[in-house]
């Protein structure tokens, strides 16, 4: 198979065919028999064996559910390599999906082996396939082997199945807000905190980093209060805080339906939706980064500790930036578009700022084309080190297509025909040399969105579109029967990486993108169902049948993240693990999600004889513990539930961010009442 093709996904769920019954005793159309009630009301984890992520699942769903025109699809796992493969399961003959309150059979089938049988090297299992997507009947269910007395963890379908799942998601970015009160009313009496990191010389008294001080600016402090936490560190970084605003604009203003006003954040029932006051805490940091002349600083480094109310030590910011600079003008702009729409006064204000600080940015940024900083990097900007983690600054080729990404909103709001210009000069030279994959998305996503605003040149608009749809739909028609070799747990992406889960939720986007653009039906209904496979991918559908949110048993699941790596949430803390006296992390973080590159810090690969190669006696011990899993398994198992610190890197596995975040919660809106 054209290996091309696979790189857009491998995921049109049309493949999925209803297999005849082998039998005349198991037929699907069994409505109105029963199954003992007694066999439903104890666990579904009471037949299974446990392994270091929990149960290993033998029937996996979408613990929350599944709309009733979805396409549903249970996978029966039997472990063949692995850290469960000794877990075997040789299913029964007959299956059938039974609601829970009455024991009622509303479908009745055998399985269809995958693949005709053959083990999935991407997980190492051998799999079978339990079709109920006939079935619309608002409910609560499990899929259950008849022969076997074995059960699926309980599931929904509805068309607000999604709903309580949407509301953590969004909420996440609440827990993340730095320098705010999480009031018990609000955060619950298990996350309570009072506002972080604002203390004397903390955000709200900002120095610049030290290496970046001058004679002539001494050093000016700034009022950087605001904006949320990146990831399970508590730095803030404009490219990326930029970039999560522009995703979570997307997922408003194409499913505005998904994002309601009652989430219970300080913010709720004003009248305007949470998502959209979400997006307003975001900006008004982005605001405060925001120089005199234009520019925006590129990052603003904050101490740890746990909770996030007791960090004390100093914040720290870096210097303006072109990259900065051009994402600030990116969200300002496409933010100042969708206020503007909004009917509330005060937001019609805040757009028109919005719009003036947008301008003010990309004209500092033409005029500084070429300013960088690389931050906690002595070897390409040394006196960095120290300043945050994660690297921030961009290539030659990102600084151009976030040009452009600006350009292209603020030309959406202005229609100034210089803009248009610079963009239609520029706008190939951003779009990816190869097929639409998980990596470029973000390309395509800007080139679209440009091609969909009513001033571009119509040839334009044709190529740009027409080049996108004629491959989606190629590949479309490509994996009706492709995905029956590529992936059981129907969520095929190019590589597993760190960040997996983002990767999904990325490539779903391609899907996404192909069901607003075709005028084809027939494709508009595949490509949703294909992205609909990485929200069941994340909410179940996998070889740990693992919701990859925290902590979401309130919310429907009955197997969610325990454990996740951050500085709240720290190893050792009360809210390290979800357990019986502990309440665990808050609810609704993405994990990062498997990654087959993980690995123990090099110091514990030491020679031989240098125990305390790490440093101390206690990063000895870390390292001497067993990491299998992640190490040494197959790509989709490559996982593990902890948040061990340093050496053991767990950050590579478990880590949120704000960024998979947001890309889930775009993903999600798609199919969220």
């Amino acid at each position: 198979m054209n290996r091309a093709v696979i790189g857009i996904g491998a995921a049109i769920l049309g493949c999925m065919l209803h297999v005849a019954p082998s039998n005349a005793g198991a037929v699907s159309s069994s409505r109105g028999e029963t199954y003992p009630l007694i066999h439903l009301q104890s666990s579904w984890m009471r037949t299974l064996a446990f392994g270091p992520n929990g149960p290993i699942p033998k029937i996996v769903v979408d613990q929350f559910g599944y709309p009733t025109l979805a396409r549903k699809i249970a996978v029966v796992r039997s472990p063949q390599v692995g850290f469960d493969k000794t877990s075997h399961f040789a299913p029964g003959t007959v299956y059938a999906l039974v609601d829970l309150v009455s024991g009622r059979i509303l479908k009745q089938a055998p399985l269809m082996p995958w693949n005709d049988g053959n083990v999935h090297a991407g997980s190492g299992d051998k799999t079978w396939w339990f079709d109920f997507s006939d079935v619309t009947t608002p409910g609560r269910y499990a899929v259950v082997d008849i022969d076997r007395h074995v059960r699926s963890p309980e599931f929904a379908i509805g068309e607000d199945v999604y709903r309580n799942v949407m509301k953590h998601a969004v909420r996440m970015f609440f827990y993340q807000r730095a320098g705010f009160a999480k009031d018990v009313k609000f955060a619950g009496a298990d996350w309570r905190d009072s506002a972080s990191h604002l203390r004397q010389g903390q955000d709200a008294q900002s120095q610049p980093w030290p290496s970046t001080r001058s004679a002539s600016n001494g050093t000016p402090t700034r009022d950087l209060r605001g904006g949320w936490y990146d990831a399970g560190d508590y730095n803030k970084y404009t490219n990326w805080a930029a970039r999560n605003i522009n995703v979570l604009l997307q997922a408003y203003e194409e499913n505005p339906q998904a994002f309601r006003d009652d989430l219970n954040i300080p913010e709720s029932e004003n009248g305007v939706p949470d998502l959209l006051d979400e997006i307003r805490w975001g900006l008004e940091w982005l605001a405060r980064m925001q120089n005199e002349d234009g520019s925006l600083l590129c990052i603003q480094g904050l101490a740890s500790g746990s909770p996030p109310s007791a960090s004390s030590g100093p914040s720290y910011y870096g210097p303006a930036t072109t990259s900065a600079s051009l994402s600030g003008a990116a969200a300002f702009a496409f933010a100042s578009k969708i206020f503007a729409k909004r009917s509330e006064p005060d937001l019609k204000v805040f757009a028109a700022r919005l719009a003036e600080r947008a301008q003010a940015a990309w004209e500092w940024a033409n005029a500084h084309p070429s300013v960088l900083y690389f931050n906690n990097d002595n070897a390409r900007q040394p006196g960095s080190q120290g300043l945050a983690h994660g690297q921030q600054e961009m290539d030659d080729a990102g600084r151009l297509r976030t040009k452009v990404e600006a350009a292209v909103h603020l030309y959406a709001i202005s229609n100034d025909a210089s803009l248009k210009e610079f963009i239609e000069k520029n706008i190939d030279a951003i779009a990816p040399n190869s097929a639409p994959t998980m990596w470029n998305v973000d390309s395509h996503d800007i080139r679209l969105y440009y091609a969909g605003l009513t001033g571009a040149t119509p040839s334009v608009r044709n190529r740009i579109v027409n080049s996108f749809l004629s491959f989606i739909s190629q590949a479309t028609i490509a994996f009706r029967t492709g995905l029956l070799k590529e992936d059981p747990y129907l969520s095929p992406i190019q590589a597993y990486t760190w960040g997996s889960n983002k990767g999904k939720a990325m490539q779903a986007r391609l899907f996404q993108l192909a069901a607003s653009l075709t005028n084809d039906d027939a494709v508009r209904s595949l490509a949703l169902e294909a992205a609909g496979g990485y929200a069941h991918y994340i909410h179940g559908v996998n070889p740990l049948g693992l919701v990859y949110l925290t902590n979401m048993r309130l919310a429907g699941a009955e197997h969610s993240a325990t454990t996740t790596f951050h500085a709240w949430f720290a190893n050792g803390t009360r809210w390290s693990k979800v357990g019986p006296l502990t309440p665990g992390p808050a609810p609704g973080f993405l994990v990062g999600g498997p990654n087959p590159s993980y690995s123990l810090d090099a110091c514990c690969n030491s020679a031989s004889g240098k125990f305390y190669a790490c440093g101390s006696i206690a990063a000895a011990s870390i390292c001497r513990r067993s990491y299998v899993p992640p190490s040494e398994q197959p790509p989709q198992k490559s996982y593990l539930q902890f948040n061990t610190p340093w050496p053991a890197n767990s950050w590579a596995v478990t880590e949120p961010s704000t960024t998979y975040q947001s890309y889930y919660i775009r993903l999600l809106a798609s199919f969220a009442r």
